[in-house]
């Protein structure tokens, strides 16, 4: 059985690394005799709709295209927060008939027969739930937290009404559109950049693709 690992952690700082997910799901793997051919680290909030995530993505992607039989995860929050976009990704498997496990959980989406598992769907649409109303209480918080500011003087935020030029996209994203040009899979652009540190989410590259008619 082949197998690709995702592990994410939602920030970039010294004290979060996916270290602890690839040993973990490495060691699993090597229990469960699954050969393991690719591993996809991130560092993103699990919040952010699957568009931003290029990572993650690319991942499914060539876990589709190269017809992997397993995807593993950590935990399930690690494929994401929102229950709406991790319903995505698991028809994007299920529909092309890979599996994912999660080993936290203990849950697979596939039964051994390739059926779906239906367990896993009411697991998922719990903790996206939960994970909704706490991403709710911190944005009231956040919320509190910049009127109190404003209330104080602090000016927050860009200059209201200010948009960038198409001279400046070129400065700033010069890279990413000669990538486009040369015709590179979006996936995979925005996989490159994140991995030289140049922010650019897979919908600004979508938006720069069509903004450029490239």
């Amino acid at each position: 059985m082949k197998a690709i690992i995702y592990a994410r952690v939602s920030s970039e700082s010294d004290r979060q690394n996916t270290d602890r997910q690839t040993v973990d799901l490495n060691t699993y793997a090597q229990a469960q005799n699954i050969e393991i051919v690719k591993e996809y680290t991130e560092h993103i909030s699990g919040a952010k709709r699957n568009a931003d995530r290029p990572i993650l993505m690319a991942a499914i992607d060539y876990a589709v295209q190269n017809k992997i039989d397993i995807v593993l995860f950590s935990e399930l929050s690690r494929l994401g927060r929102s229950v709406y976009e991790v319903q995505e990704i698991v028809k994007i498997l299920v529909d092309n008939g890979v599996n994912a496990y999660f080993l936290k959980e203990n849950i697979s989406l596939l039964n051994s027969d390739g059926t779906q598992n239906m367990i896993t769907p009411i697991i998922v649409t719990v903790l996206g739930v939960c994970a909704a109303i706490e991403r709710e209480n911190i944005a009231y918080r956040l919320a509190s937290g910049r009127r109190n500011a404003i209330a104080n003087g602090v000016r927050m935020g860009r200059k209201v009404g200010y948009r960038q030029t198409k001279k400046e996209k070129k400065e700033k994203y010069g890279e990413i559109i000669k990538r486009l040009e040369k015709g590179d899979k979006m996936t995979d652009i925005a996989a490159w950049a994140k991995g030289k540190g140049i922010k650019c989410s897979l919908a600004t590259i979508k938006r720069l693709k069509k903004e450029f008619a490239l």
